[in-house]
């Protein structure tokens, strides 16, 4: 097909040029089919799924072909070093917890602990994520104070007979500098609004009234860290029993699991093997980790027409299920 274009009309000439337009069309033509092949192989496969169902007397042709779609994998989030923050893990954990084909996630954990907040967005999250799919934290060196606050709200706690691990306490450390700066002769003046606005101050004495505000802060965190624990360990670990043993002591995996502070002992693939049969993942698992960049969009292209395969495949046999029984 030849398409004439007027560039432009000045007075009576028209400049007017021809372009050649069929091999654009061509090329228009020729992903169109493709397309339409690529709906046809979809619409073939379902319906000859269907009706391998409906000449089968028993669900092992269901289970053959769920089994094409149906996923393997366990994700791994990492809790290494001292908890500052908890944006990084609770982005990885969310991303497990959104994608169906990731069937339980495994908390890798070797963290001596850390700030309160961050644990406690964890333990939320990790609460949120049980409704959908299994967690299991896999301790390694150690994993005590906050580390043991976000691995309690797991399903299982797995850990090394020789994993250091409790230490369930609340600790504020503030020095006190006020000799050494009136040695060196530093005079400082302090501004505020606010009688407590500098509590804590390390150039100065602490007063018995500040003293009672910081132990007061700390007997709630400490409280809050026990409850959370003993909800968290119920029917593990009898309230009683843990605030018994909740004064900042740690102790070995081997007496941690004697007393229900932990499940089970074992490596991180032991803790993998439990996350799977708690899944119900059939098979070797396969471990997939946070990616640092987005997913290509053909992986979730991808895994998007799997699910609505196997949602297909479900519903036609509860379908024929009904019909069977009457």
């Amino acid at each position: 097909m030849i398409e004439f274009i007027i560039l432009y009309y000045a007075g009576r000439n028209a400049i007017v040029v021809a372009r050649d337009t069929s091999k654009l069309e061509m090329k228009q033509s020729r992903t169109k089919k493709a397309l339409l092949a690529l709906l046809i192989v979809v619409v073939v496969f379902v319906g000859i799924s269907l009706l391998l169902s409906r000449n089968s007397n028993d669900d092992r042709a269901w289970g053959s072909w769920l089994d094409l779609v149906e996923s393997n994998k366990i994700g791994v989030v990492s809790l290494e070093g001292e908890l500052i923050s908890s944006d990084d893990i609770l982005r990885d954990i969310r991303k497990f917890q959104k994608k169906s084909s990731v069937r339980a996630i495994v908390i890798r954990i070797n963290c001596p602990g850390g700030a309160v907040a961050p644990a406690q967005e964890l333990y939320e999250e990790i609460k949120r994520t049980r409704r959908k799919k299994p967690v299991v934290a896999s301790m390694q060196t150690i994993g005590t104070s906050a580390a043991y606050y976000v691995a309690s709200s797991s399903d299982k706690i797995v850990c090394s007979a020789g994993t250091i691990t409790g230490s369930i306490g609340v600790i504020m450390m503030l020095a006190d500098l006020e000799k050494i700066v009136e040695r060196v002769g530093v005079n400082v003046r302090v501004i505020k609004a606010g009688k407590y606005k500098d509590i804590g101050s390390m150039l100065r004495p602490m007063t018995e009234e500040e003293h009672t505000i910081l132990q007061d802060f700390a007997t709630q965190i400490h409280e809050q860290f026990i409850q959370d624990v003993a909800q968290a360990r119920k029917g593990k670990i009898q309230e009683h029993e843990l605030r018994a043993i909740s004064d900042g002591r740690f102790f070995t995996g081997e007496k941690a699991k004697e007393i229900g502070l932990v499940d089970a002992m074992g490596n991180f693939y032991d803790a993998v093997k439990i996350a799977s049969e708690l899944a119900g993942v059939k098979g070797e698992p396969e471990l997939i980790y946070p990616r640092k960049k987005w997913e290509s969009y053909l992986e979730l292209l991808a895994e998007s027409t799997l699910n609505v395969i196997a949602r297909v495949f479900s519903a036609s046999k509860h379908v024929h299920s009904a019909v069977d029984l009457r």
